[in-house]
């Protein structure tokens, strides 16, 4: 098997290459590297756990069709002929046939000819984990929801979050799937449906957030479900500074019976 591999830019020098994570960049160049010559990957989920990454940034490169994940565990890197040509010579052919089987190769670019092979686990464009949802029809104005759904489902709570977002006076949610989708799920997963309506909430007390800065940059959805940048709203980093100190100050000011007022000298 060959020892080099090379990337295109055709390929990684793309928005929608450069809008994923970091994490899931990283996870993509790793998962390139130790790909075979037919650009398999035997064992991903090892690869995740070596180098830091996780699941999630697995299911986003799933999700933006960067690689096609199979029933057995196995993935193939999508654009693997765009990126790699291996001289006869060095080439050596894959080991998993029965995967190499279900795709076909058109102008460098691999592609499912069954999609049944693709692992439930795997959250694709067209399939999400949320039950009896499309994710192509997912919208604010319509969600497609089972009549035996129990109301505290996960589209509920999809829904409330979307509600509890559109309800400032930012840029509207207007749809919701693939990554966005991904990444909603995932924080409402990890830090449940309350603590994600709080980190909402708080944004309304933060100037910063919504323009008054150098730059003048105001906080979008995508930007907010991010991992790095959630935790962060939540936490209350972006709180006005005033906001807060005038707590303290009218808790002291009360304990003490002392009376301040604001004068310009």
């Amino acid at each position: 098997m060959a020892q080099k591999r090379m990337f295109s830019l055709k390929i990684i020098d793309t928005d929608l290459f450069l809008d994923m994570p970091v994490s899931s960049q990283l996870l993509y160049f790793q998962l390139n590297m130790r790909a075979d010559d037919d650009g398999f990957v035997s064992s991903p989920q090892k690869i995740i756990k070596m180098v830091n990454c996780s699941s999630d940034d697995l299911k986003i490169l799933t999700a933006k069709k960067f690689i096609i994940p199979f029933e057995s565990g196995i993935c193939v890197i999508r654009h693997w002929r765009i990126h790699n040509y291996i001289q006869n010579d060095r080439y050596q052919a894959t080991l998993y046939n029965n995967e190499k089987a279900n795709i076909e190769n058109d102008n460098g670019t691999y592609n499912l000819m069954d999609t049944k092979c693709v692992q439930d686990g795997y959250i694709l464009d067209t399939q999400v984990s949320v039950d009896k949802v499309s994710v192509d029809k997912f919208s604010v104005d319509k969600v497609i929801l089972d009549e035996q759904q129990p109301e505290n489902s996960n589209i509920n709570k999809l829904q409330i979050v979307i509600d509890s977002w559109n309800s400032l006076n930012l840029t509207k949610v207007i749809n919701i799937k693939g990554n966005r989708l991904l990444l909603l799920n995932t924080r409402i997963k990890d830090y449940g449906l309350e603590k994600t309506l709080q980190a909402i909430e708080s944004i309304k007390q933060s100037k910063f957030l919504k323009g008054q800065n150098k730059e003048s940059w105001i906080i979008t959805f995508d930007w907010f479900v991010k991992p790095n940048n959630f935790i962060k709203v939540l936490e209350g980093n972006y709180i006005d500074k005033f906001t807060q100190n005038k707590e303290v100050t009218d808790e002291t000011n009360i304990g003490n019976s002392t009376l301040y007022t604001n004068k310009k000298f």
